[in-house]
């Protein structure tokens, strides 16, 4: 039987110089998994492209050919008139793009960008398209699928967002799917239930599924055979349990080496009674509730983003925040930078010397307020959209220096410099745009502009997750190394536990607006009590094909509080008290 697709020898290329994609071979049966693995600018997505069509205006197609056996004959996608071309894309070969603020219109809501799909190619009425979007949304992950429905891409989170993208690509059930990084910007336990999903979808259609990630623990659990690419060719083929199993090539042993992965851990950290008394940032009893406009004459709907978060940020050390898509992580993010006001009775303090006196944030003067900003930064999730595309490196990083009129403007281009030197990069590059760099040097770029004001707080974002795995050990080896040179503190959000087990001092899980554990990671690891907690260990995928996820474990913990068991159960928003069970862990749960 002819595999589902099979391209052969593909070559792609730019202007005159050598092709980016050069003799990439491979083939997909229907049914089946086949990964794509290597990283940022290996050729990967630009392979997978190439299969839509979808290449740049510049790209130049230099040779092979891509053959796509499906249901209803064999056709040559590069020779395909693009009318039967538009007939195919979103039908029968779908894509979820890495980038869904970029793949989202603006403009329209959520559901109605979903629906289209299926009023495009299977002339479905509004109130049948809605009807399976909805469905599609529960199956995703969506706890409100309504909301979701009504809601614009700039109303949700990241992880919101690659939900819908997912949605949009497996409402109209294709034959061949492409995910070009589908989980990088999703926590574990709904990366783990939205690989379920499309395995339990494959399964009920025989859907072929090209697999684009740099995590090798999703490969491990999705993929029967994996192609290793590097700087446009393949390095590695073959089956995954070879592979996976014993790395033939240097480049696919080296992956291996610098994937994260949760420690196994054999003692509880030692237990400490004494309180840190020199504490940076302090964040009491921090509520904040939004109001969603419903529409038409109903009334406006609260929506809860975080409750009654008690947070304590040692000087020197890193406070990480745990949790899924959603949970509020952000939102205390914001809180503590002053960006959003907490509600009545929350205050948030920020000690910018151990003998100063504490600063309220939400009540600063103007003039206090810019030195708080200088003395306090944060590192943005999404490296390609927080540095503008219009400044050279120069200008983005003396900016800061200028908003605060700090030094003359060649004491700031030695101060830009110098950063550059401190992130890894060489001051040569002051004269670029930010096109030119790679997402790793671009994130790399990000914290040399949060640093050139010396600030004492960084607040990092979810740092690391839109890199490939080596780029992420170097910016976390980065990271450890800055605050250990500049004595800085770190609030460090992320829904990745093997990234917070490497880089922090203490843990708080959160869930839902509130926390459910707090403890740090060796205790965590050791003896986690929350449910919650359990399903994001049990979610973490490892390089090991004998080690598949549970993902009966997850959707119990992930699931609703009203199924865990009975010392952790609540409903509404009356979730019990968070308690010491042990000097230094503390568990949200009855007494």
């Amino acid at each position: 039987m002819a595999p589902l697709l099979e391209v052969n020898d593909l070559s792609i290329g730019f202007g005159n110089g050598p092709s980016v994609v050069d003799g990439v071979s491979f083939a997909l049966n229907a049914g089946e998994t086949l990964a794509l693995v290597g990283e940022s600018g290996s050729g990967k997505t630009l392979s997978c492209r190439s299969v839509l069509r979808l290449l740049p205006d510049a790209a130049q197609m230099r040779g092979g050919s891509i053959r796509f056996n499906g249901a209803e004959g064999a056709v040559n996608l590069l020779s395909l008139p693009e009318k039967k071309m538009r007939a195919i894309r979103g039908d029968r070969i779908s894509m979820i793009f890495q980038e869904p603020m970029r793949s989202l219109s603006p403009l329209h809501r959520l559901g109605d960008q979903v629906a289209e799909v299926l009023r495009l190619h299977r002339n479905m009425g509004r109130t049948a398209a809605k009807r399976a979007v909805l469905e599609q949304f529960e199956k995703v992950g969506f706890v409100d699928p309504l909301r979701a429905w009504k809601s614009y891409p700039f109303e949700m989170s990241g992880g919101m967002r690659q939900r819908a993208m997912i949605a949009m690509a497996m409402v109209a059930k294709p034959e061949l799917l492409i995910a070009d990084e589908p989980t990088t910007a999703l926590d574990v336990t709904t990366q783990a239930q939205v690989l379920g999903l499309i395995r339990s979808l494959q399964a009920e259609t025989g859907m072929g599924v090209i697999l684009v990630t740099h995590d090798l623990g999703v490969v491990a659990n999705m993929a029967q055979r994996v192609v290793v690419m590097n700087k446009g060719r393949v390095m590695e083929r073959g089956d995954a349990q070879e592979v996976l199993g014993s790395p033939a090539h240097p480049y696919t042993a080296k992956l291996f080496a610098a994937a994260p992965m949760i420690p196994a851990v054999a003692a509880p950290a030692p237990a400490s009674t004494k309180p840190a008394e020199d504490v940076i940032l302090d964040l009491r009893d921090v509520s904040k509730t939004y109001t969603m406009r419903a529409g038409g004459w109903r009334k406006p709907v609260s929506v809860s983003a975080c409750q009654h978060v008690d947070l304590h940020l040692p000087r020197g050390k890193t406070l990480a925040i745990v949790g899924e898509s959603g949970s509020g992580k952000t939102t205390c993010a914001r809180i503590a930078m002053g960006a959003e006001r907490p509600d009545a009775g929350g205050e948030v303090l920020f000690r910018p010397d151990p003998a100063a006196a504490p600063l309220a944030v939400h009540d600063l003067s103007p003039t206090e307020r810019t030195a708080f900003q200088r003395q306090a930064q944060m590192v943005f999730q999404d490296p390609y959209s927080s540095l503008s595309p219009r400044m050279r490196v120069q200008q983005a990083l003396t900016e800061p220096m200028e908003v605060h009129n700090i030094g003359t403007a060649r004491d700031r281009r030695e101060k830009a410099a110098e950063m550059l030197r401190w992130v890894g990069l060489n001051p040569d590059m002051l004269g670029r745009f930010p096109h030119a760099f790679s997402g790793g040097q671009r994130q790399r770029l990000s914290i040399a502009r949060a640093l050139t004001l010396d600030p004492k707080l960084l607040i990092c974002d979810e740092p690391t997750s839109a890199l490939d795995v080596s780029v992420q050990e170097q910016i976390l080896t980065l990271l450890e190394d800055i605050r250990d040179r500049a004595n800085l503190s770190y609030l460090f959000i992320s829904h990745d536990l093997a990234v917070v087990a490497r880089i922090a001092d203490e843990v708080a899980v959160m869930r839902a607006g509130v926390i459910v554990e707090q403890a740090p990671p060796d205790t965590l690891f050791y003896n986690p009590q929350h449910p919650y907690t359990r399903a994001l260990i049990a979610a973490q995928p490892e390089p090991d094909i004998s080690r598949p996820i549970d993902l009966d474990l997850v959707a119990k913990g992930a699931g609703s509080p009203m199924l865990w068991p009975e010392q952790f159960r609540f409903e509404g928003h009356h979730a019990p008290a968070l308690r010491e069970l042990e000097p230094g862990h503390k568990v949200r749960c009855h007494a």
